[in-house]
């Protein structure tokens, strides 16, 4: 018979608060890589297509209702806060992994001489 601690679930709680943080420190580290990137688009420095100004404001309302709708479920179904958290973290970290690596491999532009 296996034995349990009786502050088992504590010790889980503390575990899924940790990996809740450190997907929102990843979020907002791939947010700030993306930011930078279509920055220096805009300022003609980074190779960005003609489409990345619209894209940028069309993926927000997609992305924050998959966001808000996943938290809402993790909620409802009785989750801890650090599930909602990351259940709410894990479709804005989809696009934003996604944005930052189909960025970075665009690479600079160099102007030709």
């Amino acid at each position: 018979m296996k034995r349990t601690s009786p502050y088992g679930h504590l010790f889980q709680h503390q575990i899924d608060a940790m990996a809740s943080l450190g997907h929102a420190m990843m979020l907002m580290a791939e947010t700030q890589a993306v930011i930078g990137f279509r920055l220096l688009g805009m300022a003609g420095v980074w190779s960005v297509t003609a489409t990345e100004n619209r894209r940028m404001i069309e993926e927000k309302l997609p992305a924050f209702t998959e966001s808000l709708v996943a938290a809402t479920l993790a909620g409802s179904r009785g989750g801890s806060p650090a599930q909602v958290l990351h259940a709410s973290i894990k479709p804005l970290r989809k696009r934003t992994r996604q944005n930052s690596r189909r960025l970075a491999r665009r690479g600079p532009r160099i102007p030709k001489p």
